[in-house]
């Protein structure tokens, strides 16, 4: 049972230290929504979702008042809709793209997810044909989010694909340039993408997923923060445990949410994802953490084994929190989302080498990061094989979302406004990619991938 002194505790983290509920996301399955004439298909998908989802949002609304917990979005994640176009006679999948927009209108949630393809391993007939349509699918919609997967411990990394995406990365940039490039902060390139992900812009309803699931996202970096500062000076065990112990409230509070809505909707709960995701309000950092354990500014040395311990202390304190612990737990790291993040990228501690470097023992991996506008579509191409490459050998989730802002260059900023915060344009190396991109194929799977 929860008693008054743990009730005290959580209002105080809600009050004082941004707790929030990041996300309940609905994950839809549309499987049985294939059909092989795209506007009949797209009229089974409209009529699936907001039948599923029509009193999403409401219910969000109403926990959120009853419990005092702030639930800051409300969210959809589908098949991936490469799965389900691919059976239609579409020579273009923007017309998915307006269905999953017009549904997210509909059903009032903040963002739809599932504009997606996984091709880790080669291209199905519906999968290329996604992909060419992505940038015209953001440029067109609000709410829409895009995701690709293109490499997995067990298949090895798609090159093919990884050109392909720096192509439509750039692409997105474009169409969207009087934006400032908005539209790349609504794709994700993957590896080793997981089913079950409640936060955007990478979430899909994976097929080994039930019909409709409940999947919640929670946040608290500042909760973190302020516990580790009555531990100042401490060992790290102390913090370790400091961590854990708070990781396990937070969870705690996640469950609840996720079990009631799971009851007021009558859908399966699936997953608490606990994960520090933060945002750009002052005190609701990951980077003011790190700093918090002792380091000056993140970014500076020592900063890639304060992400370790604070990524693994997380996970374990929520493991024991919930039996249902999902989708990417752990610590985000999106430059523009993050107070502490913006501030060490503006003042040069932080850079996109030391970035790379953090995404292997984090969550994720380079998020929400701006580049010049003339960065070439090889170099970000091989951003994406870098990083893939981080995933493929250490059998962990990585991503890139990367925004090549069309007009500005380094020393500049770009304001993307809400929780996407904004973010300084940060440099890449000048020396070409290009030979390297070209190449093509598939770059086999580590030895250890062999399991069977």
């Amino acid at each position: 049972m929860i008693n008054t002194r743990e009730i005290m505790e959580t209002i105080k983290m809600i009050d004082d230290q941004h707790l929030d509920i990041r996300t309940i996301t609905m994950g839809i399955s549309l499987l049985d929504c294939i059909d092989s004439d795209a506007k009949r298909c797209c009229e089974k998908i409209y009529d699936k979702i907001t039948r599923y989802a029509k009193d999403l949002v409401r219910t969000g609304e109403d926990i959120s008042r009853q419990y005092g917990i702030p639930i800051i979005n409300k969210r959809i994640s589908v098949t991936p809709i490469a799965m389900i176009a691919g059976a239609t006679d579409a020579k273009d999948y923007v017309c998915f793209a307006e269905t999953l927009n017009r549904a997210a209108i509909e059903t009032g949630v903040n963002f739809i997810g599932g504009f997606s393809a996984l091709v880790h391993k080669g291209f199905a007939k519906g999968d290329r044909i996604l992909i060419e349509s992505i940038p015209e699918a953001l440029a067109t919609t609000d709410r829409v989010c895009s995701s690709v997967g293109v490499a997995t411990t067990k298949a090895g990394i798609n090159m093919d694909a990884v050109k392909l995406m720096g192509e439509t990365v750039v692409k997105t940039a474009q169409l969207t340039a009087d934006r400032d490039s908005f539209g790349c902060a609504k794709l994700v390139v993957f590896a080793n993408a997981v089913e079950d992900n409640p936060f955007m812009a990478g979430a899909f309803h994976g097929v080994g997923e039930g019909d409709a699931v409940i999947n919640v996202g929670v946040s608290g970096p500042g909760v973190v923060k302020s516990a580790l500062e009555k531990v100042k000076g401490a060992e790290f065990g102390v913090v370790a445990d400091t961590i854990k112990k708070t990781a396990f409230k937070i969870t705690r509070m996640g469950q609840l949410v996720a079990q009631e809505a799971s009851r007021r909707l009558n859908i399966p709960f699936g997953i608490v994802d606990l994960s520090l995701a933060p945002t750009p309000e002052i005190g609701d950092s990951v980077a003011y953490i790190l700093e918090e354990m002792g380091l000056e500014k993140c970014g500076t040395h020592g900063t890639t084994a304060a992400l370790a311990l604070l990524n693994d202390a997380v996970k374990k304190g929520g493991v024991m929190a919930s039996s249902y612990v999902g989708g990417l737990s752990g610590a985000f790291i999106p430059v523009s989302e993050d107070a502490g993040m913006i501030a060490a990228a503006e003042c040069g501690a932080l850079t996109l080498d030391k970035l790379e470097a953090m995404t292997c023992v984090c969550s994720v991996g380079l998020d929400m990061i701006a580049v010049p506008g003339d960065t070439s579509a090889s170099t970000i191409s091989a951003i994406i094989a870098d990083e893939a490459a981080i995933g493929m050998i250490n059998q962990k989730t990585t991503a890139v979302r990367i925004i090549p802002v069309m007009g500005k260059g380094v020393g500049e900023t770009v304001e993307f406004g809400g929780l996407l915060g904004y973010a300084p344009i940060m440099p890449v190396h000048g020396y070409s990619s290009e030979e390297f991109i070209a190449r093509g194929g598939r770059i086999p799977a580590p030895i250890h991938s062999l399991k069977n």
